[in-house]
């Protein structure tokens, strides 16, 4: 039997952005064990932060009872990644292939496959591969409206500039997974991120006019900055939860560093804290906000979520050494790797060695030798966590972090790495 309320605990977490009829779907979700699924594309080799708020929404669903599907779309995927101007690119079989199989990994970890309500990882490709043209036109292409397809905002806005019939027909791919879903294995919830509101919504009615069963569907928001802008991005690129495509320290350092009125949404929709610890660390973040007591319980929760609890106190040893703050021979050489490549670095030959004060001008810390001289003479340049007093000093092999790695720092907060080759 599911917990009681759990629509409640989604609202409070502000994971309700759309939903069909709110009374019917909290009725079925207290009823029993309702089957549910939620749909990832592998449009890349890794999965994002934007697809996590579905993983640990899938999960909060899974705890309260409810039963996952949760659907790799090896055929959608094909499709590629939606874009808001310009057509999808389109990948390759063996690509898609390729990427399946990882995303499929990453979902397996964040639901139980064990249990009375195990979870089902699926792939649309195998319903979808062997539908021939006429069959998928017959079958569900009859039950989709011209007019209401043309109504659709992401289709209203590309007609202007063009729309190929395979942007515009996307939706039925999307709703006959709901229609397989439905009749081969009960299913009658799915939800998604807000943007794909109105595939879902089409899904909801091709079961509805192909069976005449009622489902329910819900949308979560998306997940902005305090501007408005979207999350999800970093000057590298997107915050992915691959470890070798972004590693555990700098999406540790991420989530840190969000901003102060951004935290307590944060720890809402990402983490499984209670209410009452939610709501003190909030507190706390608006009476001491220097303290950055939220980012830094934020940081630590979903980083352990997603990477473990050694990665990430690999990530906060890191930074705590990096910034003057412990031993950096205890950090392992690829957090130490992937932590000074995040925060700049240069590499340099080992038999040509220069001295600290070319270091600092050449990873950027200093913006010129007498700068760098300066820094030094003031007591405000460090090798390695030790202060620099000689600005001749050469580097030796006994320097060498890891065996190939030096740590400069100016002053307290800047920092910078050396690659010896």
């Amino acid at each position: 039997m599911s917990t009681p309320n759990v629509l409640d605990e989604l609202e409070w977490r502000g994971l309700i952005a759309h939903s069909t009829d709110r009374d019917a779907l909290r009725a079925a979700l207290d009823e029993g064990s309702v089957r549910f699924y939620v749909g990832f594309d592998p449009t890349a080799p890794s999965l994002h932060m934007g697809n996590l708020v579905q993983l640990v929404t899938a999960r909060r669903l899974q705890d309260a009872g409810h039963t996952p599907y949760v659907l790799v779309g090896g055929a959608t995927g094909m499709i590629g990644d939606p874009k808001e101007s310009g057509e999808r690119t389109l990948n390759s079989l063996d690509t898609v292939k390729d990427w399946t199989e990882k995303v499929r990994a990453q979902v397996s970890a964040f639901v139980s496959v064990d249990g009375p309500n195990a979870a089902t990882v699926v792939n649309n490709y195998d319903w979808t591969a062997s539908l021939s043209v006429i069959d998928f036109l017959r079958d569900i292409g009859k039950h989709f409206p011209v007019n209401r397809m043309l109504a659709r905002d992401t289709v209203k806005r590309r007609l202007d500039s063009g729309i190929s019939y395979t942007e515009f027909s996307y939706v039925l791919l999307q709703s006959m997974d709901f229609m397989a879903l439905n009749r081969d294995h009960g299913v009658t919830l799915q939800f998604g991120g807000s943007d794909q509101w109105g595939n879902i919504t089409g899904g909801a009615e091709l079961v509805r006019r192909m069976t005449g069963n009622h489902v329910h569907a819900f949308a979560t928001p998306l997940v902005t900055k305090a501007d408005g802008t979207k999350y999800g991005k970093t000057e590298g690129g997107a915050l992915w939860l691959d470890p070798h495509m972004m590693s555990p320290y700098a999406f540790h350092q991420f989530w840190l560093n969000v901003e102060d009125e951004k935290a307590g949404e944060m720890l809402r929709v990402f983490t499984f804290l209670p209410r009452e610890e939610i709501e003190a660390l909030e507190k706390q973040t608006a009476d001491e906000p220097w303290k950055r007591a939220a980012q830094r319980r934020l940081a630590d929760e979903v980083t352990t979520l997603v990477h473990g609890a050694d990665e990430t106190e690999q990530a906060k040893v890191a930074a705590a050494a990096l910034f003057g703050g412990g031993d950096l021979r205890s950090i392992s050489t690829t957090t130490l790797a992937a932590a000074l490549r995040e925060a700049g670095s240069t590499t340099v030959a080992a038999a040509s060695m220069p001295n600290v004060v070319d270091l600092f001008v050449d990873t950027g810390l200093a913006k010129s030798k007498g700068d760098a001289r300066r820094t030094v003479s003031e007591g405000g340049a460090y090798l390695n966590n030790e202060r620099v007093e000689d600005p001749e000093l050469v580097p030796g092999d006994g320097d060498l972090l890891g065996g190939e790695w030096l740590v400069l720092r100016r002053g307290k907060k800047k920092f910078a790495g050396v690659q010896v080759r």
